[in-house]
């Protein structure tokens, strides 16, 4: 019989070496990222209006507010990307797996690239197409003014190009070194189970 002050912590060991203490807070983390791109448009658009972007003409503040609009549909985009994922992240690795926290920080680098690719894609590019159809010379300014992701935002005719571009990169680049970091993971398996 196994002594009980001894072995009072094996189901907190089996929780570990089966990935959940892994596993479980990265789908917690998915959720609160999920909700922050809900929330995200919502401090925009607050700060928007603090700046006083919607007294600066009506030229300014329709674009701003379709600019607004158009990071919605990114934020809204990016939720479902994330919340869909935080249920895909309990099955990086098997629990009868040797390696679970690097499938596991895997699968983050790839929705992580998948979310920033795809909201550089959507914003990005309209946001650059917005600015230079309406504004010209004067989408700069606007630019500088949007809180959080406006200075990243180009504001040439190159950028309605670029920025898909750009996104579909960081999609591509952030899915090769997650796969790569999986195929380690399942030769490794392989190769202890085989050997």
């Amino acid at each position: 019989m196994e002594n009980k002050f001894l072995t009072f912590i094996n189901p907190y060991l089996s929780f570990i070496d089966k990935g959940h203490l892994f596993r479980k807070p990265f789908s917690w983390l998915y959720a609160l990222i999920a909700a922050i791109n809900l929330l995200m448009p919502l401090y925009m658009l607050y700060q928007l209006i603090g700046l006083g972007i919607f007294s600066l003409g009506t030229k300014i503040a329709i674009v701003a507010l379709l600019s607004w609009l158009i990071v919605v549909f990114a934020g809204w985009v990016g939720f479902q990307l994330w919340w869909d994922r935080r249920t895909k992240i309990t099955f990086s690795s098997g629990d009868d797996s040797e390696f679970t926290a690097t499938p596991a920080f895997s699968h983050l680098i790839q929705t992580f690239g998948e979310w920033l690719g795809t909201w550089i894609g959507i914003a990005g590019c309209g946001f650059a197409l917005l600015t230079n159809i309406f504004l010209g010379e004067e989408a700069s300014f606007l630019s500088g003014s949007i809180p959080i992701v406006g200075s990243y935002l180009g504001t040439g005719w190159a950028y309605v190009l670029l920025m898909p571009i750009y996104g579909f990169l960081i999609i591509v680049l952030s899915r090769f070194f997650s796969e790569q970091i999986k195929a380690i993971c399942t030769i490794a398996n392989n190769t202890k189970k085989h050997g």
